[in-house]
């Protein structure tokens, strides 16, 4: 089993009695944004500087799936099953259709371009929440260098049916990683602005349904 570093015991806590670290895949400049796929047991991963995703199974081991990938980030599947993605490239949230075929969701925000969207998560409702720091277009490294066009860094609400998109947060600094709890009722956000910030964060801050700004609660 490869070593591994555990900063807090209770990372303990969410592993089954004889559960084992096991390494799937080498070769990225980074890994992020995981996303499982129970049909076919394989999980696909960006490799965000290299331009590229990758997927692992069991039964074909670690391929390129899709080259370039536009600086895909995080990634989930939406209610139906279908592949959601944060692009740095894009600006946006984007959807991999069955057929292979990609459809923009949404890359503006009152007419004014999207950051860099990183990370997503899909509400029971179906709604898309989502974190919109500039790391994609700070350097042409994870995505191509511009100027911010919103001039903050916000979290965000879209709903595909209504194709409404709304601030949730504007309290990060820059937003990144984000969960609900299970019952829905806390919205977990990780602010990483240590990576660039002269005066950095690097908190989760817990927000409940009274901390949900511009949104019908």
């Amino acid at each position: 089993m490869p070593e591994f570093i555990e900063f807090d015991q209770r990372f303990r806590e969410l592993l089954k009695p004889g559960e084992k670290l096991e390494r799937l895949a080498t070769g990225a400049i980074w890994s992020e944004g995981p996303v499982y796929f129970h049909e076919d047991d394989s999980v696909l991963w960006s490799d965000i500087p290299n331009n590229r995703l990758l997927r692992w199974s069991a039964k074909e081991g670690m391929s390129v799936w899709r080259q370039p990938s536009n600086f895909e980030n995080g990634h989930c599947r939406d209610l139906e099953g279908r592949l959601l993605s944060c692009e740095h490239g894009g600006r946006c949230i984007s959807r991999t259709e069955p057929d292979g075929r990609k459809i923009v969701l949404v890359d503006r925000y009152q007419g004014k371009r999207l950051n860099s969207p990183n990370d997503l998560v899909v509400k029971s409702d179906g709604t898309i929440w989502f974190t919109d720091p500039p790391y994609g277009i700070i350097s042409d490294r994870e995505g191509y260098k511009a100027e911010s066009e919103l001039g903050d860094c916000y979290v965000f609400r879209f709903d595909p049916a209504s194709e409404e998109l709304s601030i949730v947060t504007d309290e990060m600094d820059e937003p990144n990683g984000l969960a609900f709890s299970p019952d829905e009722k806390i919205l977990y956000i990780a602010d990483t602005s240590s990576a660039f910030n002269p005066r950095p964060k690097h908190h989760i801050t817990a927000f409940g349904r009274a901390g949900w700004t511009g949104i019908a609660q």
